[in-house]
């Protein structure tokens, strides 16, 4: 019995040093969540435009635009119905 009660002793021995000496489990990595963003309050409108509207005159210069915004406007009709047809603006 005394054998018996030795080889138990030792083998005992033997696993407390094994587990002793054994690699420690490494903890699970921690998971880090950023923080949520800021809410902010989007901005307010901006004021409403004022309209100004100019005093009617009596002069027939007022009417009839320049020959120059003329040809600019000319050239902006002509160059947005060539974007409607997908064709070159033809100047």
């Amino acid at each position: 019995m005394k054998k018996s009660s030795s080889v138990l002793l030792a083998s005992l021995i033997a696993a407390a040093a094994l587990v002793a000496c054994g690699k420690k489990e490494d903890a699970a990595p921690v998971v880090v969540t950023p923080p949520p963003a800021p809410v902010t309050e989007p901005a307010p409108p901006p004021p409403p435009a004022v309209v100004v509207t100019p005093a009617p005159s009596t002069g027939s210069a007022a009417t009839a635009p320049s020959p120059a915004a003329s040809s600019a406007l000319d050239a902006a009709n002509a160059a947005t119905e060539a974007a409607k047809k997908n064709e070159a603006p033809k100047q």
